[in-house]
């Protein structure tokens, strides 16, 4: 009998760490479930051991509804990954019993990916599997990993299982998607959902804050700025060795970082050290509720990702939050940025690995500030018709209709 999507379908997220935790994976997952639910969904969630916040059993967090699985869990190397997958399992199990939903839709990691694919076969539920990223990709980025290391390759066979055990999959970007039809992956049952904002939560973009330009040091401008984690792949010492040089052509430039992360004290060394260090200031984390203040004082939101498989193969949340907030965004030529960004008319795209090049496009892009205006209005156009996440839901909406309804899991 054909199941309809109604307001009464249930679906059940299972993470790796959500809200209260900020993250652009927490940021996307509440985006997610907040559009499901405005779509007429009954959405909750489940993490696994690794959620790091000290939270109870059953969490509420702006209006979502997440389980959580103890941790950390126990064991060797191996032993414990899979000591982490059946008590996610057992967990999804027995929220099921309670929840009763009617598709299980997990996201990366693998160990999240397995844990359901297991539970969805003992329940008979369909299961979708989103992969948001190759995390033995992101583990050699974060030099937390090595390429081609034993734990890289068990990673990559274990997503691999998940994937061809899964009736229906989604990555974030058409880069993600391509490697695994390279696999060898069924094509027709993998969709790209891509990253997307939740419009609803900007408002009117705000006017530039002079009392935190002042206190910062930075009333003149130009204000070249990053906003997110210190990780090495972000390519942040490429971006401070390059303000000596893009001084040059512009004396009064300064450069703000916000954020925070392994590499935060390699770059304030690097910067104390530089020719251009009184031109360079790092406001340290700040509450999330407070970032839209720092965004009003950036000109040019600049991201510049070194290149590598990691960064080629994933699109980043942050140019597009950026976007929607009416900033100008220049990005790294890497693979991951050209999915989002239309050289020269919804932003700037400057070689990587390459200080000498990013300061020649920034000071192009500052000696052109007419054309600012036009870049950033196709921009914020471009975030709408594309990136709306009130729309993207709809790449869902359709696969789990075609899964409930037993017919063919293509998402193409």
């Amino acid at each position: 009998m054909c199941h309809s999507i109604s307001i009464m379908t249930r679906v059940l997220h299972v993470l790796d760490h959500s809200l209260p935790l900020h993250s652009g994976y927490t940021f996307r997952t509440r985006a997610i479930l907040k559009s499901l639910q405005g779509a007429g969904f009954e959405v909750e969630g489940i993490t696994g051991a690794r959620h790091s916040a000290d939270s109870p059993p059953v969490e509420e967090v702006e209006g979502l509804i997440f389980h959580r699985v103890p941790g950390p869990v126990p064991g060797l190397p191996l032993l414990r990954e899979w000591r982490e997958i059946e008590a996610l399992r057992d967990g999804i199990e027995r929220v099921s019993a309670q929840f009763r939903p009617d598709i299980i839709h997990a996201h990366s990691p693998a160990l999240c990916g397995m844990a359901a694919l297991r539970a969805s076969r003992r329940l008979n539920l369909p299961f979708v599997y989103e992969i948001r990223a190759f995390w033995e990709d992101a583990a050699v980025g974060n030099k937390t990993g090595r390429d081609g290391s034993l734990k890289y390759r068990l990673t990559r066979a274990l997503e691999n299982r998940v994937v061809r055990g899964a009736d229906a999959v989604f990555t974030i970007c058409e880069g993600l998607r391509s490697d695994l039809v390279a696999r060898g992956h069924e094509a027709s049952k993998i969709g790209v959902s891509p990253n997307g904002v939740d419009l609803s939560l900007f408002g009117k973009p705000s006017a530039r804050d002079e009392r935190l330009a002042i206190e910062l040091g930075l009333a003149d401008g130009p204000v070249i700025g990053f906003v997110g984690s210190f990780y090495d792949y972000e390519g942040l010492d490429d971006l401070v060795a390059a303000i000596p040089k893009l001084r040059e052509r512009h004396p009064t430039v300064k450069l703000l970082l916000v954020g925070g992360g392994p590499m935060d004290g390699d770059l304030r060394a690097q910067a104390a050290a530089s020719l251009a260090s009184d031109a360079i200031v790092f406001a340290g984390r700040v509450p999330h509720s407070e970032v839209e203040r720092y965004y009003s004082i950036i000109d040019v939101l600049a991201y510049p990702r070194k290149r590598s498989r990691l960064t080629d193969l994933v699109t980043p949340l942050k140019p597009l939050e950026a976007m929607a907030q009416n900033r100008l965004v220049a990005a790294s030529d890497v693979g991951g940025h050209r999915e989002l960004i239309d050289d020269g008319a919804t932003g700037l795209l400057f070689p990587p690995d390459d200080p000498d090049g990013l300061a020649a496009s920034l000071s192009t892009l500052i000696d052109e500030k007419y054309r600012w205006p036009a870049i950033v209005n196709a921009a914020g156009q471009n975030v709408a018709q594309k990136h709306d996440w009130a729309r993207n839901i709809e790449r869902y909406r359709a696969v789990y209709q075609n899964l409930l309804d037993g017919g063919p899991s293509a998402v193409e």
